[in-house]
């Protein structure tokens, strides 16, 4: 069992920068691609940005490539998302998402779900 706590969340104007964090607390984060999701009001989630157990892969959606990082330290069980320049669009509630695959996690084949943090961009 693994649990997941988003932190990092805000109001933030466009063009800002905003880093979100995971802790995971449970089984180590090293057993797990991690990655992050997004759901914005009335649309369904979408895959945002994923790395692998190790770090030596990552993956990002359409939408935010180019405007993110993914980070990891499997030390202190943390895995971080860095975004730049914020647009109104990328208003949305992130979710941290662990699996024991990487290829299922980035096809929504998610083991664990934290509960969220809300990214208001504003215009």
């Amino acid at each position: 069992q693994v649990q997941l706590v988003e932190s990092g969340g805000g109001w933030v104007n466009t063009g800002d920068s905003l880093r979100l964090e995971c802790a995971a607390s449970g089984r180590a984060l090293s057993w797990y691609a991690m990655g992050w999701f997004r759901q914005a009001p009335g649309k369904e989630r979408e895959f945002v940005a994923a790395i692998s157990a190790i770090g030596d892969a990552t993956d990002y959606g359409d939408s935010i490539k180019g405007r993110a990082t993914i980070y990891r330290d499997n030390a202190e069980n943390t895995v971080a998302l860095q975004m730049n320049g914020l647009k109104p669009e990328d208003t949305a509630v992130y979710y941290c998402a662990a699996s024991e695959q990487y290829f299922s996690l980035i096809k929504y084949g998610v083991d664990y779900w934290g509960k969220g943090t809300l990214v208001t961009v504003s215009s």
